[in-house]
């Protein structure tokens, strides 16, 4: 008696966008945010740069946005040394990895919103963007501006693809990486290819709402700021993300699009493409 043959399952993918795995020119990133979360990515951008550099790729030009200045309570939680209280956090990070990797980065220091961007709508054009905000409303507006551009914009050089989104609570916190446009993917026997990656403030509005802290004022000490946020949770989300965003660089296929992290209970789930 002859048996029928099982179809085998297959995995899920995302094959990453072909021109950012053999780019003529630097990748361009704006990274949203420069406290606890970006200033820890932003270095591991730099050496994220510097290895691609090492391994004749063009490398990466970022664009770092906050319009915060450094204060006290900023110090020990954040990367910033008493050198640089009262400077704007964007130009203490960015004039250091510049003076420290020889890069030719940039520090905004205005929000990413709606007036920024009108007022030099060039700054919207990168193929990645990086938020590492604090509040919900930040996540929505920076989801507005990204998803509604002029269809031309899909054919420019430095067109919007990718969105990575990092959120965290006091000691736990997730990170999401969504698809700003369809990605044309190449056929495949092996893998079922997936070209959209859903947008973090659609697929996950109610986490997004319920996360948020419902005390948003600013902590006048190191101790006060440690109440609310653990002293590693934004560097372990910092440099999970970097492990992400690498794989997009170097393998160029993503089995996961992101995860959860739990501190506290050193637990990590993976969000798998489906």
């Amino acid at each position: 008696m002859k048996t029928k043959k099982l179809n085998a399952v297959r995995p899920s993918v995302h094959i990453v966008e072909k021109t950012l795995l053999n780019p003529y020119n630097p990748i361009l990133i704006n990274l949203i945010g420069a406290g606890g979360t970006g200033s820890q990515f932003l270095t591991a951008l730099g050496r994220m740069n510097h290895a691609l550099i090492a391994m004749h790729h063009p490398g990466l030009m970022v664009r770092v946005f906050d319009d915060d200045k450094v204060e006290v309570a900023n110090l020990g939680r954040q990367l910033f040394s008493t050198a640089e209280l009262g400077m704007y956090k964007a130009v203490a990070l960015v004039n250091r990895i510049n003076l420290f990797f020889g890069t030719n980065w940039k520090a905004i220091t205005d929000k990413y919103n709606k007036e920024t961007i009108a007022a030099s709508p060039e700054l919207r054009m990168a193929e990645f963007t990086i938020s590492c905000v604090d509040t919900v409303s930040a996540r929505f507006e920076i989801a507005e501006l990204l998803l509604n551009f002029d269809e031309r914009i899909s054919y420019m050089r430095n067109r919007p693809l990718y969105w990575m989104d990092f959120g965290n609570s006091r000691d736990t916190g997730q990170v999401i990486l969504s698809t700003l446009t369809d990605i044309k993917q190449p056929e495949s026997k092996k893998f079922r290819v997936v070209e959209t990656l859903p947008v973090v403030t659609s697929e996950f509005r109610e986490l997004l709402e319920t996360s948020e802290s419902t005390d948003n004022t600013p902590s006048c000490s190191l101790a006060e700021a440690l109440t609310k946020q653990d002293l590693f949770i934004n560097s372990a989300l910092a440099n999970l993300g970097a492990s992400l965003l690498w794989q997009v660089f170097r393998e160029g296929i993503l089995f996961n699009r992101g995860f959860f992290l739990n501190l506290k209970e050193f637990k990590t789930q993976p969000l798998k493409v489906a």
